[in-house]
């Protein structure tokens, strides 16, 4: 799956992503990495939105699954169980979020859960990034609900 498969994907299925302007900028096996820029994520400060930041976050994590699932072979339904957005500094302009798998060594054993039982969990760590320097760290518990092998 290319970037911009991902991005059209996000934007055909996701309408908040069109709405926040989300850009896929990279895929790899280990991570994914989004922005957005600052105008339609805007407060009443002139920072990125707390709730924005969160969904770029969410949506990094998402997709950083998505692709892997994609990639092994198995369709499956992707939910967000639960997670933790702690902001560290406020983002006056474009921002990121960078996801990865909390504990990549688990990955082998989490498609054989949604093999053998249809359903598996998986912790995903994202950094909320203005430029470089990180500005907040998301959390989040996914669960994978399997349909089988496509």
């Amino acid at each position: 799956m290319t970037p911009q498969d991902l991005q059209t994907y996000l934007h055909a299925h996701i309408p908040l992503s069109a709405a926040m302007q989300v850009h896929v900028d990279d895929i790899t096996d280990d991570h994914v990495r989004l922005s957005a820029p600052l105008a339609p994520n805007i407060n009443h400060r002139e920072t990125v939105f707390g709730g924005s930041a969160s969904a770029l976050a969410i949506l990094s994590a998402w997709s950083l699954l998505h692709v892997r699932l994609r990639n092994s072979g198995m369709a499956a339904r992707l939910v967000i169980q639960s997670n933790r957005m702690d902001y560290l500094k406020p983002v006056a302009g474009a921002f990121a979020a960078r996801s990865s798998l909390a504990d990549a060594a688990q990955w082998p054993s989490f498609l054989r859960l949604l093999e053998r039982r249809g359903r598996a969990r998986a912790m995903v760590v994202a950094d909320l990034l203005d430029g470089d320097a990180v500005a907040g760290r998301f959390e989040g518990e996914f669960v994978a609900l399997g349909y089988g092998k496509d």
